[in-house]
């Protein structure tokens, strides 16, 4: 399709963070701290787990992909919003602003399948430890971290292209520090029900069933903890399974507030705020959680350094 036909708009304004003036250099160095923190910190994981040969294990498998996910994630939004802030030019072309969407969706589904993976992954390893390097195979492992990525980018592209058949025609301020897809809605002059429907039936399939999948696998884990009469067993249990919930709870909790519990207004302080949340802070904060909590980890870095 001709760009005229797409739509009349050849850039959007980005308002970005609701914040003060005077306040700009404070939040700037800020984000950027948290930013370079993200990038070093899932960096680092990947490292540990690639050099150290006691990780080579399916758990930490996943979590190298986590954390590359995390800074890719991360890497979408922030960086944009970080040069924003610095020159003060707040527009973005027609075609930047799809191909954000498009990596936003992208990279954000493959969080919530691999916290899905790794979730059964801690199932196996607590219910069925007999059998755990038996149905955790190497192509299992390889099979659903490739499944993952595959369905995001049908994902993906599959709402980009609905969004490329609509019409933009007076609006294109977007008040949000990136393009958010449901904002991108808004400012449509088209109908967008095949969107909205579009936005249902993937976010069932890439949001709600990985978290149910999650909730069932931690069912059955805390019913085989409860069966443990050891205190050691069920202190080992507790620590193979901290470091992931922790990071689901910060992750679901975000995406809870922004989308399944939103305000009547997206341009609310609170939906800006939630996105920061899961979009910066939780990437930040999972090197911090894997290593602090993790005592592979915490050995590996040690032999490290």
């Amino acid at each position: 399709m001709r760009r005229e036909n797409q739509s009349s708009v050849s850039e959007f304004r980005l308002l970005g963070l609701p914040i003060r003036p005077e306040q700009q250099g404070v939040f700037f160095l800020l984000l950027l701290g948290m930013y370079l923190t993200t990038v070093l910190g899932n960096l680092l994981i990947v490292l540990l787990i690639r050099l150290d040969s006691r990780l080579h294990t399916p758990m930490y498998f996943f979590l190298s992909h986590l954390a590359l996910t995390d800074v890719s994630f991360s890497s979408v939004t922030v960086p944009k919003m970080l040069m924003n802030m610095y020159t003060q030019d707040q527009s973005i072309p027609y075609a930047g602003c799809v191909t954000q969407m498009y990596f936003f969706i992208f990279f954000g589904c493959i969080d919530n399948l691999l916290l899905g993976v790794m979730a059964y992954d801690r199932y196996v390893a607590i219910c069925h430890p007999l059998h755990y390097t038996t149905i955790m195979r190497e192509n299992l492992c390889i099979s659903l971290v490739a499944g993952s990525w595959l369905f995001s980018c049908s994902s993906a592209m599959s709402h980009t292209l609905s969004l490329a058949r609509l019409s933009f025609c007076a609006d294109n301020t977007i008040p949000h520090f990136f393009c958010d897809l449901a904002t991108l809605l808004k400012l449509s002059c088209s109908d967008t029900s095949i969107n909205e429907l579009l936005i249902s039936i993937v976010g069932a399939l890439g949001i709600f069933i990985p978290l149910i999948g999650i909730l069932v696998s931690y069912v059955r884990v805390g019913v085989s903890i409860l069966r443990v009469s050891s205190t050691k067993g069920i202190c080992k249990a507790l620590s193979t399974c901290g470091s992931h919930l922790s990071v689901v709870f910060l992750f679901y909790g975000t995406i809870m507030v922004l989308y399944i519990f939103p305000s009547s207004n997206n341009s609310s302080d609170k939906d800006i705020i939630a996105s920061v949340m899961y979009t910066v802070v939780t990437p930040m904060l999972n090197p911090f959680i894997y290593s602090l909590r993790n005592r592979d980890m915490k050995g590996a870095l040690g032999r490290l350094f």
